[in-house]
C-alpha cells in the first residue's frame, strides 16, 4: 500500500493512500486523522487537489473529533457545574456526581489538561448528562405527546454519535443524552420531531406537515440545529 503525507494549511497532515480496491477518490476524517483513499493509478497531485477542494468539509469533520478541554466552573447540562479539586492525602480520586456538581479529583502533580484527568472528567460528565436526561426528558416527552395527541411506546436514553434522537417502527423513542446541552427550544423541537415520526416514519411532506402543525418554526429550528453536534458543550 503506497502512501504519502502532505501538510494542508488550515487542516494539518493529510495522508494520501493508494489502494488497489479503490475506484474513486474518497475522503475520511477519524480519530486517526485525515485520509484520502485513491486508486493506484491516480497521482498524488490529484489526491492533494481533491483534499484542497474539500477543506471546508474537512474542517467541519475535524471539529467533531476535537473535544475542547473541560474546565472548572463549566456549566454541564441543565443542572450541573464541573469542579476540579485536589484529593486529600489518602482520598480516592474517583469522580463524584451530586445533584448540582460534578467533582473531579486530581492527584498532586496532575493538571486539569492532563489526558488522564480529562478522561476522568469526561466520564463523570457523561454520567451527569445521563442522569439529567433520564430525569427530565421522559416527562417532557410525555407532556408534549399529551398536548398534541401523539403516543409512543417507550423512551430510551442513550449516547448517540450523530443523531439527537430516533423513533422505531414500534413507536419507541430514543433520545440522546447530549440533548441536555441544548437550549430547551431545541430540545422540544427534537422531541416533537420524534413524535412526528410516530405518525410518519420518513421525512416526506406529510411528516413536515405533522411537525409544523406542532411547531411552526420547525424548519428554521432544524436548519440551525444542523450546525451543532451531539457532544459535550454542543451549544458552545
Amino acid at each position: 500500500m503506497a502512501m504519502k503525507v502532505i501538510e494542508l494549511t488550515g487542516v494539518g497532515p493529510v495522508t494520501l493512500i493508494k489502494r488497489t480496491q479503490s475506484r474513486s477518490l474518497r475522503l475520511s476524517v477519524t480519530s486517526r486523522g485525515v485520509r484520502v483513499s485513491m486508486p493506484r493509478w491516480t497521482s498524488y497531485d490529484a489526491g492533494e487537489t481533491f483534499a484542497r477542494n474539500n477543506i471546508a468539509w474537512i474542517q467541519t469533520e475535524l471539529s467533531r473529533h476535537t473535544q475542547p478541554l473541560l474546565v472548572s466552573g463549566q456549566r454541564i447540562g441543565k443542572l450541573h457545574t464541573l469542579r476540579f479539586e485536589f484529593a486529600a492525602n489518602g482520598q480516592s480520586i474517583a469522580s463524584r456526581v451530586t445533584g448540582t456538581e460534578i467533582i473531579v479529583r486530581l492527584q498532586h502533580g496532575e493538571v486539569t489538561a492532563d489526558p488522564t484527568v480529562q478522561e476522568r472528567a469526561n466520564k463523570a460528565v457523561l454520567r451527569a448528562l445521563k442522569r439529567e436526561a433520564t430525569t427530565l426528558l421522559p416527562p417532557r416527552l410525555a407532556s408534549l405527546a399529551a398536548k398534541h395527541g401523539k403516543s409512543f411506546t417507550a423512551t430510551n436514553i442513550k449516547q448517540l454519535k450523530r443523531r439527537w434522537g430516533s423513533c422505531d417502527q414500534a413507536r419507541a423513542i430514543t433520545l440522546n443524552l447530549f440533548l441536555m446541552e441544548l437550549p430547551w427550544e431545541f430540545i422540544d423541537y427534537v422531541l416533537l420531531h420524534e413524535l412526528a415520526h410516530t405518525v410518519e416514519m420518513n421525512h416526506g411532506p406529510a411528516f413536515w406537515r405533522t411537525l409544523t402543525a406542532m411547531e411552526p418554526r420547525a424548519r428554521a429550528l432544524a436548519k440551525e440545529l444542523r450546525s451543532h453536534q451531539p457532544v459535550i458543550g454542543a451549544w458552545q
